[in-house]
């Protein structure tokens, strides 16, 4: 029975160092998703203007879709 506390502390300490580690690779996890979605914005809204910059230097006849 005296060794059994220790040891219950011990176990508790880890099991609470495993969650603050889940918890913080999570939050890094979230952190990168919101940076790729921003960059996912970017390059979407780049290429868009490259197609209109595409559209707008052809002449008009050249443009048969």
């Amino acid at each position: 029975m005296i060794f059994g506390i220790p040891i219950v502390a011990i176990l508790t300490g880890h099991f609470q160092k495993q969650s603050k580690m889940k918890a913080n690779m999570i939050k890094d996890e979230l952190e990168l998703e919101k940076l790729k979605h921003e960059n996912y914005l970017i390059e979407t809204e780049k290429m868009k203007l490259e197609l209109e910059k595409i559209k707008l230097d052809q002449p008009k006849n050249e443009i048969k879709f």
